[in-house]
């Protein structure tokens, strides 16, 4: 039965049969864990066919551990929460989340899942659990809307319809009770997400204007020469402007974010000072012809799990160099992000996918990287070399109105104390402003 109820995610797939299926015990395919919230997207209904995507919210339970079966301690004393396997409807990407934005999971949280259609399952894989670093600024609307809640940052799996999950809290350290460990955020619950459907191809554009064409719904945005990106930014060559040629950019219409989810309006900050690099820690499984819905997955998490207004990130690049549009709003403009708490004025974020902690990133996403801030930045005048001063809004690395001097590229770690963009992809940055400076023709 799962092998008729199976759909295929890849890019070279789009036509795939897609079947509204029936929510197993206990699930609701886009029915929110939490009540609407003014300001919120609301869930569209489930089943149509042609409604991309799906995601569905299982409440966690308390798993007994064999000590605490053995002394017959309450069960709220055994701390950890999970599920067993179990049968689900087909998702390519999951994770966890809670009531309380303010709340971090003090613990661990992993997932086994089984391949749609077969018995296999995985060994155990961990989410990243430390994400409150990515959100919304404090006193910002979206942050302060009520939607917003905590999680942890999603992991790409694969087709798959099974899954089993457990997260336990923080072991006590030396001289803590045994008897009082660290509780979990109240509200947990699995979010699988089916990212749905590929997008036909569409033409690309040509030189006209990114914004315009964005809107148009092209897939797009070409590649383009020196002499076209200043004519297309209405740059004066006598100025001989510090600015690098666009990169070629596949919009939010060529990877298919569906835009019923996202709130309609956006957000703008005064300018484009800075850009912050992570990684998007969803694991490097995955092809790079599975990056539309990667990122399809990730946005559906951001709206309809996290309680975001939008996608976090202004752009993803994936392994292979390609770049994509993250949050809407035009890609020439000053779009404020929800990726570097505290930081998210006057900045960009862009996300390498995958994890790079202990794993290289390809030479080609660094490229990617490169390039992109070479055109971006310079249309703001800023020097990928150079420093700024920003002031923080606020994160556990600086607090509220510090001005802080950082590198016009930083390290999501730079302006919060974090792990991302992983180690091996920070030691790359510098190789990166050297090469997006050249390419502004520093």
């Amino acid at each position: 039965m799962r092998a008729f109820l199976a759909s295929s995610i890849g890019v070279t797939c789009a036509a795939a049969l897609v079947l509204p299926l029936a929510a197993p015990a206990g699930a609701a395919p886009d029915t929110p864990a939490h009540p609407a919230t003014a300001g919120s997207v609301p869930a569209e209904a489930s089943g149509p066919a042609e409604v991309p995507g799906s995601t569905q919210s299982l409440a966690l339970n308390p798993l007994a551990s064999p000590s605490v079966r053995a002394t017959g301690a309450p069960a709220a004393a055994a701390a950890e929460q999970g599920l067993p396997e179990r049968d689900v409807q087909p998702f390519s990407l999951v994770g966890v989340v809670w009531d309380d934005v303010d709340t971090e999971l003090h613990g661990t949280a992993q997932v086994r899942t089984r391949a749609t259609g077969t018995d296999r399952w995985s060994d155990w894989q961990d989410l990243e659990t430390h994400n409150a670093e990515h959100s919304a600024d404090a006193g910002t609307a979206e942050r302060d809307s009520g939607a917003a809640r905590g999680s942890t940052a999603p992991l790409w799996v694969g087709d798959s319809d099974g899954v089993e999950v457990r997260v336990r809290p923080e072991t006590p350290g030396p001289g803590e009770s045994a008897e009082a460990p660290v509780p979990l955020p109240a509200g947990l619950h699995l979010e699988l997400v089916d990212p749905g459907k590929d997008p036909q191809e569409l033409p690309a554009t040509g030189a006209a204007g990114a914004d315009r064409a964005t809107s148009l719904g092209a897939a797009v945005l070409p590649a383009l020469s020196r002499a076209e990106t200043e004519e297309a930014a209405g740059l004066v060559p006598a100025a001989k402007p510090y600015i690098g040629p666009r990169p070629r950019i596949v919009t939010r219409k060529g990877w298919g974010a569906d835009e019923k989810l996202r709130e309609s309006g956006f957000a703008y900050t005064k300018s484009v000072k800075a850009a912050f690099i992570h990684h998007s820690a969803t694991g490097n499984n995955y092809k790079c012809s599975q990056a539309p819905s990667v990122l399809r997955g990730i946005y559906r998490y951001h709206v309809k799990s996290s309680g975001w207004r939008d996608i976090g990130y202004n752009f993803a690049v994936d392994k292979c160099g390609n770049i994509y549009e993250g949050r809407a709003g035009g890609v020439t403009k000053a779009v404020m992000g929800a990726h570097t708490l505290g930081f998210n004025t006057n900045t960009m974020g862009i996300a390498v996918l995958g994890t790079f902690t202990k794993s290289n990133p390809p030479a080609a996403a660094v490229n990617a990287v490169s390039k992109l801030t070479a055109w971006k930045l310079g249309l703001f005048g800023a020097n990928p070399k150079g420093k700024v001063t920003l002031t923080s809004g606020g994160s556990n690395k600086y607090k509220k109105g510090k001005k802080v001097k950082l590198n016009v590229i930083s390290g999501h770690r730079d302006g919060f104390a974090t792990e991302c963009p992983g180690a091996r992809l920070y030691k790359k940055l510098g190789t990166a402003r050297t090469s997006s400076a050249k390419l502004q023709g520093r």
